[in-house]
């Protein structure tokens, strides 16, 4: 599996370059600030970040321990309504229930330039300023500038302070416009030890380090209004991270989540160190998994005897006489029966018991319920820990457990392996959401076994065929039989649920780009979820019989315009599978026509071994028009350096699709 540009920085050494200040300070703004109504870097932009700043230390603080003070300073132009979204800030505050981190000293202007004067425009911090629960440790602070216009500048700064050590904050430097000056600024005591991750390109990159030393001083409440003081010495380093010019970076087709690709730090706690006491905070997988398995929101529930499952558990067995078909007995009422309430989830908010009697639970709650069913019915499961495409990478050598949002089920009988997930009301045994095909993934069992789900061993196959003849009155008739492959399949099946079989022909009507009629429509194995469909219909082709007749083969299976849109592209494409499409096509032709002219048939090869390509092969033979276009590509992910070549592959599968057959009358 391919993993993003990850550099893993530890405080050895020291990296100099040429001291640089920082462009820009609160409330100095100029005439000459409002001057560009287009930045060289991007012409095109409709906001551009002049300076984003942010600065972390860990302090001392009157609780008898340290907490995190991080300031946050942003100055943006903006040049164009589009680009208003910006105006919207959301300050993320993380809480456990009972802390919660605090918001101090906000303060944001607006300023215009209007009939020769900068006008600027306060905000209304106890007025404007809105709470917002994102989610049970995530609370959002949201405010809007005033008085934004085309042309306005925009700053704010505000400081948090925190007392989870463990969320030191993060550094995006590039974002959904670009960023002329991005920098960093992290001060961290030798006492504590943090594992520094950074992806993605850097840009017109600068780092400096250094060492001084820093006296701390604690106070800790004692009781009656007494309080202790602890004083503390030792070594901080200053690390200091500037980009400049950091192009917009925008997400593209095929793209499992654009958050895999930005230019970012994030931090790790991972020890307490001399003078404190050592302490191993991050651990290691053995470590973790040993822990979660004693979690009351994981784990915990799965060891206990769990007898108040046994009535639905022998309703969902019923019949069964070997070890697979109770699997699937059991898998198949909890897929049927539960509602799944969030797709991202990796914890418990309630105990296995409730989500089963109320039939509904998160991702986490209904595949925690699969496993402990399927451990009380004699069978070997466990959990899996996983990260979904959208929520981005999971990394193998450490065990960050913010990167996982996902919980599926892992079974093995007579030594073969099932990965199950039953949140999805659809989804056959033994198949997994191709979104669940992102790297690393973990069992949750005493050995912290690693897995591997790679979307290159997904292989998505499709077969369709039109058949076309003349009839007695002259119509051109025939079938069309279509074999999605499982995820289209799936797609499809989500389709007809929402609207309707009838709906769905209509629109595969749309999609022709021809005046046809379907008749005795047709589709197999839809509700077999195991297995793919197979589609079904007579076919009846109106041709206008005029002089010249011109005719697209592919229909509306082809593809009519580029995925791949973009000049160059700096991170990977990344296919949710493999694919393997062929598309046959035959038609006789019309009584008082002749085939005036075909398309050229090539074949094309992707990669130098031939596993890869795109085939159109065409001829006129026998009265009759042949077609056979077939696109196999092996792998599912490209590298930026393979991009111009994947986009230009791409680009002629879209030429040879659009072109025609030309019939002309004969005289």
């Amino acid at each position: 599996m391919r993993k993003p540009i990850l550099i893993f920085i530890f405080f050895i050494g020291v990296i100099a370059k040429a001291q640089e200040k920082s462009p820009v300070k609160y409330g100095k703004i100029s005439f000459d600030d409002f001057k560009n109504k287009v930045y060289s870097m991007d012409s095109n932009a409709a906001a551009v970040v002049i300076a984003d700043i942010g600065n972390s230390q860990i302090i001392g603080n009157s609780k008898g321990w340290f907490s995190i003070e991080f300031t946050h300073y942003k100055r943006i132009h903006i040049l164009k309504q589009s680009g208003y979204d910006i105006a919207n800030v959301e300050i993320p505050l993380y809480t456990n229930g009972s802390l919660e981190e605090e918001l101090q000293s906000l303060k944001a202007h607006t300023y215009n330039l209007e009939s020769g004067n900068i006008n600027e425009t306060k905000l209304d911090v106890k007025g404007s300023v809105f709470k917002d629960k994102l989610s049970k440790n995530i609370i959002l602070k949201k405010f809007t500038f005033p008085n934004i216009k085309e042309g306005s500048i925009i700053e704010f700064e505000y400081t948090t302070t925190s007392d989870f050590l463990f969320n030191l904050q993060p550094w995006e430097f590039q974002g959904a416009y670009p960023r002329l000056w991005s920098e960093y600024n992290v001060s961290i005591p030798e006492f504590f030890y943090y594992v520094f991750l950074s992806q993605g390109l850097q840009y017109d990159y600068l780092k400096n380090q250094k060492t001084r030393p820093e006296h701390y001083r604690i106070s800790d409440a004692q009781g009656a209004g007494a309080r202790e003081f602890y004083s503390l010495d030792g070594n901080v380093t200053d690390s200091r991270y500037v980009m400049k010019t950091v192009p917009a970076l925008k997400e593209e087709s095929y793209t499992s989540t654009i958050k895999n690709h930005i230019a970012k730090l994030e931090f790790q706690l991972a020890e307490y160190r001399y003078p404190l006491t050592y302490r191993n905070i991050m651990g290691n997988w053995t470590d973790v998994c040993n822990s979660l398995l004693k979690d009351e929101d994981f784990g915990l529930q799965l060891s206990r005897d769990n007898g108040w499952m046994s009535s639905e558990l022998g309703q969902a067995t019923l019949g069964a006489t070997s070890p697979l078909q109770k699997a699937k007995g059991i898998y198949e009422y909890l897929r049927n029966n539960m509602t799944c309430t969030s797709y991202d989830r990796k914890y418990t908010d309630q105990n296995l018991k409730n989500i089963l009697k109320d039939h509904k639970g998160s991702v986490a709650e209904i595949n925690l319920l699969l496993v402990a069913m399927l451990r009380k019915a004699g069978l070997k499961a466990d959990p899996v820990m996983l990260s979904t495409k959208e929520n981005g990478y999971a990394y193998s050598i450490y065990p960050i457990m913010q990167r996982f949002n996902y919980v599926i089920c892992r079974m093995i009988i007579d030594n073969k392996v099932y990965n199950l997930d039953a949140s999805h009301s659809r989804l056959g045994f033994g198949r997994l959401s191709w979104e669940c095909y992102n790297g690393h993934a973990r069992v949750i069992d005493e050995f912290a076994t690693p897995l591997e789900f790679s979307s290159d061993s997904l292989a998505e196959k499709k077969l369709t065929s039109i058949f076309l003849s003349e009839n007695d009155k002259g119509e051109s008739v025939g079938t069309m039989q279509q074999l999605p492959g499982y995820y289209e399949s799936y797609s499809i099946r989500e389709k007809i649920k929402e609207k309707g079989l009838e709906s769905f022909f209509k629109d595969i009507k749309k999609d022709f780009n021809a005046e046809v009629e379907i008749s005795n429509p047709k589709i197999d194995s839809l509700d077999k979820l195991d297995e793919s469909i197979q589609i079904v219909y007579d076919l009846k082709l109106k041709l206008d019989k005029e002089d010249i007749i011109y005719l697209n083969p592919m229909f509306g299976e082809g593809y009519k315009e580029n995925p791949f849109k973009s000049i160059e592209r700096t991170y990977p494409v990344e296919m949710p599978y493999t694919i393997d499409e062929t598309y046959a096509f035959r038609i006789f032709v019309p009584e008082g026509y002749v085939v005036d002219e075909i398309p050229k048939s090539i074949r094309v090869n992707f990669n130098e071994d031939g596993t890869s390509f795109f085939e159109y092969l065409i001829e006129s033979k026998d009265d009759a028009v042949a077609l056979r276009s077939r696109i196999k590509l092996n792998r599912s992910y490209y590298l930026p350096e393979e991009y111009e070549v994947l986009r230009d592959f791409f680009g002629l599968i879209v030429s040879k699709h659009n072109e025609q057959v030309v019939y002309k009358k004969k005289k």
